[in-house]
């Protein structure tokens, strides 16, 4: 293998597990949104984890993180607008990331 193919190995590998992190924060950031909204909406235990595992799902309906935005607003009502669910977002994805790297 020449150097040149040892380089494309590694940035492809790169890519890859950056890919997988930041698909894996995206679901923890959307786990810890889901279990937020499920305590203003008043739930709890298994309650509040089968909504998070909802918020997780809705993800996959469409590119970019607004069909997690529109079910989160749609659930929680006046309790919070798409404004702050977003800020929360931004605010999640950091701690998502840092656990994640805890677990490294």
């Amino acid at each position: 293998m020449t150097t040149f193919d040892e380089r494309e190995s590694a940035f492809e590998n790169k890519y890859a597990h950056d890919e997988e992190m930041a698909f894996k924060a995206e679901a923890r950031r959307n786990k810890l949104l889901g279990l937020w909204a499920a305590e203003l909406m008043g739930k709890s235990g298994d309650d509040a984890d089968a909504y998070a595992k909802e918020v997780i799902i809705a993800d996959f309906e469409e590119a970019g993180h607004e069909d997690v935005v529109r079910k989160v607003a749609g659930d929680l009502g006046d309790l919070a607008d798409a404004d702050t669910i977003r800020s929360k977002m931004d605010e999640l994805m950091k701690v998502a990331k840092a656990q994640l790297m805890d677990e490294v």
